[in-house]
């Protein structure tokens, strides 16, 4: 669901990296008021965890089209949303800084998309209603998911709709989208209810959790990764079958600004691909882990 700068212009784009930005300044005055020192390992090793399961693609059966596991749910049901949204925008900024996964004109919208909907809408609307009382953690988590790319989906038709790069077909691009979606959901929704409910239910130590992720990040970077679906994920595979109706942004003087610099940080993209996806995790672990540090750092104030 990363969307590429030629699908989104300026007029949405830098909005978007505002909303996003003032998102991050919230969440992060939101997040300081749980968030404890020693959470600090669980957290780092939670994000590169999620990085890492956005590597690999499954085929979703008799479409052509594959999808990944976007994460924000998992993180919001361990993390809690406001320190999950700082993850996801840890995750989201490291893709399209270091990989070109995503256009850094595009960086808000898929922020918001796939980090701001699932934490600060389908979280406190769909999940939390579901675990306080009934202590439903599976369920919750499916219905979550489902409901976090359903949404998502929509966000994008209407992001590529506002920069004029769907010109017609609207509803087509729409139900193609969803319909997708549904289905890459529905996988994301089982894979996060059996680990919300082991983690939930099974009484782990903290310590525990943490190399669990950990290991697991460097086993998908390492080894997983390379047996990825290489068919198109929901939104190329719609964007394809939308191919007549598509007018791509690609004229403008920030549009090249933001190609120009994303061709320059984007080094990870260039090297041998075990070592990027390696580089990746601990990248991203790092910078959640300075997240976390700030998040700790009590003496530090956040005015409004």
């Amino acid at each position: 669901m990363h969307l590429g700068n030629g699908i989104i212009c300026p007029i949405t784009g830098i909005p978007m990296l505002a909303i996003a930005g003032v998102s991050a300044i919230w969440a992060l005055k939101k997040a300081r008021k749980d968030f404890k020192k020693e959470n600090i390992p669980q957290a780092a090793a939670l994000t590169a965890f999620v990085f890492a399961l956005q590597m690999i693609n499954f085929t979703i059966p008799s479409t052509g089209s594959s999808g990944h596991i976007i994460g924000a749910v998992l993180l919001s049901a361990l993390l809690g949303p406001y320190a999950a949204f700082l993850a996801m925008c840890a995750i989201l900024t490291v893709q399209a800084v270091f990989f070109a996964d995503g256009g850094l004109m595009a960086l808000g919208c898929n922020i918001f998309n796939m980090g701001f909907l699932a934490c600060f809408v389908v979280y406190p609307l769909v999940y939390k209603p579901l675990v306080v009382d009934n202590k439903k953690y599976a369920l919750g988590a499916f219905l979550s998911s489902v409901a976090a790319l359903q949404l998502g989906s929509v966000a994008v038709v209407a992001e590529a709709y506002l920069s004029g790069s769907i010109t017609s077909n609207i509803a087509s691009f729409a139900a193609l989208m969803q319909g997708i979606h549904l289905a890459i959901g529905a996988a994301e929704g089982l894979f996060t209810a059996a680990v919300v409910y082991a983690v939930m239910n099974g009484k782990i130590r903290q310590s525990i959790l943490t190399s669990v992720f950990s290991v697991s990040a460097l086993v998908i970077g390492a080894f997983l990764a390379q047996y990825a679906s290489q068919k198109p994920d929901g939104l190329e595979w719609s964007l394809l079958k939308m191919s007549d109706s598509m007018v791509m942004q690609t004229q403008g003087i920030l549009y090249s600004i933001s190609e120009s610099i994303q061709a320059k940080t984007a080094v990870l993209a260039q090297i041998q691909p075990i070592a990027a996806n390696i580089s990746g995790i601990i990248i991203t672990a790092l910078l959640m882990a300075a997240v976390g540090y700030m998040l700790s750092y009590k003496t530090v104030e956040i005015y409004e």
